[in-house]
């Protein structure tokens, strides 16, 4: 679910030097098509390492990849003259992928990336196939990459190698909505195929650039989830009557974790102003999905934070193989592609999601439950004649346990490929695409607790919300009525999770109130 807020277009373009996007910069290139240029010093770098890697080929130096094989067959020798039909073999061999097409803007952020990585001068490439590369981008042709086939090392070599294909005339692309074949695609975009030689084929088709775009476009969404979880859950909290002190700054000073800290104090900002939270004189404290929202909501803040800071290392790395060192005067052979960092922060990331949506299924419930609430049985009047919002809860309950399935990490499985040459893998691929839909689901949880905390407070005094929460209560309003009785109950819920997922809940929340 991508942001509907960043469907602007962009016209500045974002200048690539290989060090400094971020994912911000990734989801405007994906989702508002914003161009991209290249600087001049990351042109004289990748100029450098060519020259660097001509020489190499020039004295027929032992080279992986560029005068050897690859994968098991790296001890096998590759002549001068095969060298441009090895890179033709390598991407046609290698783009065995399966499965439906990875959306467009995941495809469009794995260009950005591919075009970073090779920004940095450490690949032997030509300054001709990066050019290319933006040009493609820019011109919006996207290779149709099918989303399965990864181990997430040699990185993602089935999925980039669709890349691939399309920057030479072959595979399937998107363009402007079409599905073609990728000579037809170029060409319409006014482009030639290019023809790889030494070394570029496999630069274009080791690395990681399929799991970090999933992923950082999935945790661009998160953060958005995450916000909008605090909102709902405040709003929740005044329709229950909590008892505010668990938000106590003093609480946070003895524990004292960012993200609790963060989090309890957004949480009293949003309520600033409301006369409901406090009001029952009788309760003492909370059940746990209220009393403890610093704890685990702070938890996913904490979590978010770790897999952001991966990110940033990923997005600005080269991770092909082998790496041209110039001003070293060295080529090394390593496994920067192997995709272990991301696998486990996308692991996490769905964690931390799952466990923001597992909390807010639990304030759905005591919302519906007139034993827990001490309001009308599923939050309608005439219950028994109506259901109210008895069956969100189930649809919530049903995303819960849906997400509980997805979390079993992927990072920690391995199989063997390669003849046993590449014995241990990250699956970080299969993690980012799972990652992708806990965030999706939680969403949805999320908005299922704005719908039914916007119903609940209707019978406790909606003029009695805090300042941040009235605003979460009024953008529901101007969409959605109160529900007096049953009605078509899907086209509500799918507003409600719109309204999250386009990120105008928390855009029309922090015109009153920072969630910074």
């Amino acid at each position: 679910m991508n942001l509907a807020g960043e469907a602007k277009k962009v016209t500045q373009p974002l200048v690539i030097n290989g060090e400094k996007i971020n994912v911000k910069d990734i989801a405007r290139v994906a989702r508002q098509n914003g161009p991209v240029s290249i600087s001049p010093g990351a042109l004289q770098r990748v100029e450098r390492s060519r020259l660097m890697l001509e020489k190499l080929v020039d004295e027929n130096a032992v080279v992986y990849g560029i005068t050897t094989g690859f994968g098991r067959f790296s001890d096998v020798s590759i002549s001068r003259e095969d060298a441009i039909e090895l890179q033709k073999n390598l991407i046609s061999s290698h783009a065995a992928a399966v499965g439906e097409p990875l959306p467009e803007e995941a495809v469009r952020a794995a260009l950005l990336l591919r075009l970073n990585a090779l920004a940095r001068g450490n690949s032997g490439v030509r300054p001709l196939l990066v050019e290319h590369l933006a040009e493609v981008l820019n011109r919006g042709v996207t290779p149709l990459i099918p989303e399965q086939g990864s181990l997430g090392a040699s990185g993602d070599l089935a999925p980039l190698s669709h890349l691939a294909l399309v920057l030479t005339g072959e595979g399937e692309a998107f363009y402007r909505g079409e599905r073609m074949t990728g000579a037809e695609a170029l060409s319409a975009a006014g482009l030639e195929p290019i023809i790889l030689v030494e070394k570029e084929g496999l630069a274009l088709v080791n690395g990681t650039q399929i799991m970090t775009a999933i992923g950082s476009l999935a945790y661009h969404d998160a953060v958005n989830t995450f916000k909008a979880a605090l909102i709902t859950a405040a709003l929740t909290l005044e329709a229950q009557l909590a008892v505010p002190d668990a938000f106590d700054p003093l609480i946070a000073e003895v524990r004292p974790y960012s993200g609790h800290i963060y989090t309890a104090a957004a949480i009293l900002r949003l309520l600033e102003g409301s006369s409901l939270v406090g009001s029952d004189q009788r309760k003492v404290q909370d059940a746990y999905s209220l009393r403890c929202i610093p704890q685990v909501h702070g938890a996913a803040s904490n979590a978010l934070d770790y897999v952001n800071s991966i990110l940033e290392v990923e997005i600005n790395s080269v991770n092909d193989n082998p790496m041209l060192f110039p001003e070293e005067n060295r080529v090394l052979s390593g496994g920067n592609f192997h995709g272990q960092p991301v696998a486990q922060a996308m692991d996490f990331l769905a964690i931390a999601l799952a466990e923001l949506g597992s909390i807010a299924e639990r304030r759905i419930e005591r919302l519906v439950n007139p034993s827990l609430s001490g309001l009308p049985p599923f939050l309608v009047r005439e219950g028994g004649l109506n259901s109210g919002l008895m069956i969100a809860q189930y649809t919530a309950a049903s995303l819960v346990s849906e997400n509980k399935v997805l979390c079993h990490p992927a990072s920690v499985d391995s199989i063997p490929s390669s003849a046993n040459q590449e014995d241990h893998v990250s699956m970080g691929t299969t993690a980012a695409r799972k990652a992708r839909k806990v965030v999706d689901n939680t969403a949805m949880v999320i908005g299922i607790e704005l719908l039914s905390a916007a119903q609940a407070v209707d019978f406790r005094g909606a003029e009695n919300l805090g300042r941040g929460t009235s605003a979460a209560y009024r953008l529901l309003r101007e969409e959605i009525d109160f529900l007096e009785k049953d009605r078509i109950l899907y086209p509500l819920i799918d507003r409600a999770v719109k309204m999250v997922t386009s990120g105008r809940l928390v855009e029309a929340v922090e015109k009153e109130v920072s969630l910074s």
